[in-house]
């Protein structure tokens, strides 16, 4: 949007945010901070009456504060700053792999720490499961935030809740139950076992038929009904985890 040459062009930004003894808004501030942080002088401006805000939002004809305005155009709210800021390509596509890189990091490292805890052992056959186990109760937890949400994105693409919609809605209990379950292990492990092939099997089944057949472009619900994660290999890959742990839950009870 703005050309950016720090030979060429003084950096300097305007910015109006919403400063009052009961409210101090957050987006105003992530706006100063960003700015600064790429390098911008800030003329900061503090609006510290609603009435105050109100005039300034008809004057600019904007529904909401912050604004920052460079080299005397608006540029817009936090939201806008961070687009026009960003190299992310994904991001400004509208898809991220951030949130599970989140999550299967700090699930990995979880892993690791019950297992040096319990083992005396950084990597054990342990540490492969708990890491399974912990990844699916995030998972489940995540999808459990917002039900309904998760529900409708799932419903674009699982094969059996398009047959049969309660499966929706089971799905997340399911998937985090499963976790549970195999973190106790033993016989807890065994009873996770075909809950983990089932939901395992018939989501790489769902996945593999919208992604790779069909050749179909949606978003995930693996983290969420509000996830920006593409449908794809991530989520082929969450479901065969499931298959694969319940395969050695199962296996492991036989012999």
């Amino acid at each position: 949007m703005f050309e950016q040459d720090n030979d060429q062009i003084a950096k300097k930004a305007v910015l109006y945010r919403m400063v009052m003894p009961d409210h101090l808004c957050p987006y105003g501030l992530k706006s100063r901070w960003l700015l600064r942080h790429h390098g911008f002088e800030v003329e900061d401006h503090h609006l510290t009456t609603r009435e105050e805000t109100e005039a300034f939002m008809r004057r600019h004809n904007v529904e909401t504060t912050p604004q920052t305005f460079i080299r005397g155009k608006r540029v817009g709210g936090y939201d806008e700053l961070r687009a026009m800021f960003s190299d992310d390509e994904t991001r400004q596509n509208g898809t991220s792999y951030w949130p599970v890189i989140v999550i299967f990091s700090t699930c990995a490292l979880m892993a690791i720490a019950a297992s040096a805890a319990a083992t005396g052992l950084l990597v054990s056959g342990k540490t492969i499961l708990w890491f399974a186990a912990f990844s699916m109760c995030v998972l489940g937890i995540q999808k459990l935030r917002d039900l309904e949400s998760f529900s409708t994105m799932f419903l674009q693409y699982d094969l059996l809740a398009r047959r049969w919609v309660p499966y929706a809605f089971v799905y997340p209990f399911a998937e985090a139950g499963a976790g549970v379950l195999m973190v106790a292990g033993g016989v807890f492990g065994t009873l996770a076992a075909p809950i983990a092939l089932f939901i395992g099997g018939v989501g790489v089944a769902s996945v593999f038929k919208a992604v790779y057949l069909e050749k179909r472009d949606l978003k995930c619900a693996c983290v969420g009904g509000d996830s920006d994660v593409p449908l794809g290999f991530i989520s082929l890959t969450e479901n065969l985890v499931m298959v694969g742990m319940g395969l050695w839950m199962g296996l492991s009870w036989l012999v």
